[in-house]
């Protein structure tokens, strides 16, 4: 069993978003990643899909998630399952902002389109 101190929770920031990693691999964690999203007012992610499924559940503010071609509206408390090999885009409130805690398997790996896939530190 571990214990992952708060003070001890790996921080990402990208220009769209921060993450904050609650467990990984890398943080005491074997088969799954946890981590936080938080994004600032009118913020947008890019269009990409992950290679594993993920669970997204809104803690507060607002936002859409443009989901394999079907937009989503998701507010405190939903929660969004976001399939394998899908293309989403996660777009904050323009006035509330999103934060969202996140679930899925460890080694999880991003593809933008025309990209190749990659690891997300936050995931790592």
């Amino acid at each position: 069993m571990h214990v992952i101190r708060h003070a001890d929770s790996r921080r990402t920031a990208t220009p769209n978003a921060v993450m904050t990693t609650h467990a990984s691999p890398t943080q005491g964690g074997s088969a799954l990643a946890v981590w936080r999203v938080e994004m600032a007012a009118g913020a947008a992610g890019p269009q990409h899909s992950f290679d594993v499924e993920q669970v997204w559940t809104a803690l507060d503010g607002a936002a859409t998630v443009d989901l394999d071609g079907e937009t989503l509206t998701v507010q405190v408390g939903d929660t969004v399952v976001m399939p394998v090999g899908v293309q989403r885009r996660v777009h904050a409130d323009a006035t509330a902002g999103f934060t969202a805690v996140v679930a899925a398997p460890a080694g999880a790996r991003a593809t933008v389109p025309g990209g190749d896939p990659v690891l997300p530190a936050w995931i790592a």
